[in-house]
């Protein structure tokens, strides 16, 4: 039998795929999630609604329930607002009725890094800009980039993962009144950030925004993402999601959250709180340089340690941070996300023994 790996795209073949190894950790903060925990009267409320619905039943094909709820939520229409099985699904679903082979998308770089696989996966080319040297969004390079490559796509995560950056809001509209493309922001950390695009919905049939409540409403478990855009370019990704992908458990979850955002908004002050107390503990460490960070999290550079060391030292004594040293321009980079007050002081404690087992190792 000859290769039946030849039938694979030669593109997909020379790329790692997205995943995450598991360490088993005692203090978790390398994904990004809500670390305050939903509560016990929420959930039977949810585990009460599934178990009056026929479960040989499938979901809402079009969940318009729902729609309606995150259109009043978000202050958008609801034929403007696509759900799905996670924010990711749906930036697949838009790659997918917008990329073809050799479609332009800029991208910039550091970010979340499925914009580029899928675009490459679909036979696009991505046109990376690099954030300037503070890893800020360069509004100017961006707009050259898009009028230089004919870039029918742009995508913005803000805040940025990993970094923690936001496109200021001006920039989003010279983006979108250039009117050379799609512009998509993603704003999956949005609610800790203070600015939202989706304002612009109403001055800018361009533009597409993406959102989750996988981290403000604590619900990474359950993958609920939504897509925010003109009536006419929800039709068109829909094409591309997949029947029935948010399963009925999902959106009555979705339901009793957006029905209880009051605690949603409480528990993001905390977070963003915490931030500001880990980002202070942080810079006050040696050897360390804390980022500004509009996020549920905060990137770090290690001045004289390499951050592979780093991160096998903490997850030695059980505490779990994110390696983003291969990501372009972040070779001495760790990410850390805001937990609870504990968990940060837990690996602020941490940080000075494996900054100096790195140190050691290195040396070596």
């Amino acid at each position: 039998m000859r290769d039946p790996l030849r039938f694979v795209k030669p593109a997909v073949r020379g790329m790692d795929a997205y995943t995450l190894s598991p360490h088993p950790s005692k203090v978790k903060l390398n994904q990004n999630e809500n670390p305050h925990e939903l509560s016990d009267s929420f959930k039977r409320a949810v585990v009460e609604r599934a178990l009056a619905r026929p479960w040989g039943r499938y979901p809402d094909f079009f969940p318009k329930d729902l729609h309606v709820m995150l259109a009043d939520h978000i202050g958008w229409r609801s034929d403007g607002v696509l759900v799905g099985n996670g924010s990711n699904e749906l930036i697949e679903a838009l790659l997918v009725v917008t990329v073809g082979q050799g479609t332009r998308v800029v991208i910039p770089e550091p970010t979340f890094t499925l914009y580029g696989m899928v675009t490459a996966m679909l036979g696009g080319e991505a046109v990376r800009v690099p954030l300037d040297a503070e890893l800020r969004y360069d509004p100017d390079a961006l707009s050259r980039a898009r009028a230089q490559s004919g870039a029918a796509v742009t995508i913005v995560c803000s805040p940025n993962n990993p970094t923690g950056s936001s496109l200021p809001s001006g920039a989003v509209e010279r983006l979108c009144e250039d009117d050379s493309g799609l512009v998509v922001i993603d704003e999956a950390y949005a609610e800790f950030s203070g600015w939202s695009a989706v304002p612009l919905l109403q001055r800018y049939s361009n533009l597409i925004v993406l959102r989750t409540l996988s981290k403000a409403g604590a619900l990474a478990g359950l993958r609920i993402g939504y897509l925010l855009a003109s009536p006419e370019l929800v039709s068109e990704v829909n094409k591309a999601r997949l029947p029935y992908s948010l399963n009925f458990f999902s959106q009555i979850a979705a339901e009793e959250i957006l029905g209880d955002w009051e605690a949603v908004a409480e528990r993001v002050e905390r977070i963003v709180n915490e931030r500001g107390v880990l980002a202070a503990a942080l810079a006050r460490l040696s050897g360390l340089r804390c980022y500004a960070s509009d996020a549920n999290f905060v990137l770090v550079e290690l001045q004289d340690a390499h951050p592979v060391a780093v991160f096998e030292a903490l997850a030695a004594e059980g505490i779990l941070v994110r390696d983003v040293s291969r990501y372009p321009g972040l070779s001495r980079h760790l990410r850390i996300s805001v937990g609870t007050p504990d968990q940060n002081a837990a690996l602020v404690a941490a940080l000075p023994r494996a900054l100096a087992l790195a140190r050691v190792q290195v040396g070596e």
